[in-house]
């Protein structure tokens, strides 16, 4: 007994010691990072005098009526609703496409997925240009069709959001999300199309009744994981694209708590405008798999 007890114990350490440079390396550059972020936002520091406490002021000045963190939680819930619904049906309409009996699949496979990979300050820099009012090429293709319609699509209140749709659908999260739906397809079993096919069931009717319940837990993994993304990545995307305009009306979260720190060298206010974030998704992520016992299926 004792030798099985040291045995354990000796098997527990070199386990233990494998993980260490992962526990170590959460604690230095996660975990740290957070617990000083939420004790910072309790007081006000400009970087150069020392910090002062000042209790929750921070969050009383954030929620208060004409607040720009109001403003930007709005744009925030704005793009994620946005980012994961595009994200999610683009990359889904072309998984299914990819299970099509067609010639030259993995070249069609290596043309959807190439987008995915270009950095997106580099992605965004491109759709600016292609959006540009004057010069860009999306006006200049309009007018060659005879359509009247040429908007300036980034300094307009409403199609700036049009054109954040068609940019996240070249980003990294669609790609992810098409290869891992792509291979969920790829795991239906046959008996249930061919069950299905008896009944005389169409096309829409088995991917309704067969297909969609079947590859519910990627549809739910990649819901989560998008808009997980889309509330911490959406900086990326959005600052070189609009730089928070027109007006402030793509200003987000992760902007606005850019332009406190960085801008105006508040830090009290930007760790707790983090401090919130942190909170928003937690909380959104717990909500999905809540909602989510209803509508997917894990047998």
């Amino acid at each position: 007994m004792a030798l099985n007890k040291a045995a354990r114990m000796k098997d527990n350490l070199a386990a233990y010691g494998f993980l260490s440079p992962w526990f170590i390396g959460f604690l230095l550059f996660t975990g740290g990072p957070i617990i000083a972020s939420i004790f910072i936002g309790f007081t006000r520091w400009n970087l150069l005098s020392p910090p002062e406490f000042v209790g929750i002021s921070n969050y009383v000045a954030m929620f208060t009526p004409g607040s720009g963190f109001l403003n930007a939680l709005r744009a925030t819930f704005m793009y994620t609703i946005i980012s994961v619904t595009v994200s999610v049906t683009a990359s889904l309409f072309m998984a299914v496409l990819l299970n099509f009996k067609l010639k030259f699949l993995g070249v069609f496979q290596f043309i959807f997925f190439v987008p995915a990979v270009m950095p997106s300050v580099a992605l965004a820099f491109v759709f600016q240009l292609i959006f540009n009012q004057h010069m860009g090429i999306l006006n200049y293709g309009l007018s060659q069709m005879g359509i009247g319609l040429q908007p300036n699509w980034l300094a307009d209140p409403f199609w700036v959001w049009v054109s954040l749709g068609v940019v996240t659908i070249f980003t990294y999260s669609t790609g992810q999300m098409m290869l891992i739906f792509n291979a969920a397809l790829k795991d239906v079993p046959q008996p249930l199309y061919e069950a299905a096919d008896i009944e005389g069931a169409g096309f829409l009717k088995r991917f309704w009744y067969v297909t969609l319940p079947y590859i519910s837990p990627m549809i739910l993994f990649n819901v989560v994981v998008g808009t997980v993304n889309s509330f911490n990545t959406a900086f990326s995307i959005i600052f070189p694209l609009t730089q928070g305009g027109p007006a402030n009306e793509t200003t987000v979260l992760s902007l606005e708590l850019y332009n406190q720190a960085f801008r105006m060298f508040n830090m009290g206010m930007a760790s707790a405008v983090a401090t919130v974030l942190f909170i928003i998704v937690a909380s959104v992520g717990a909500l999905q798999f809540k909602l989510s016992k209803r509508v997917v299926h894990y047998d």
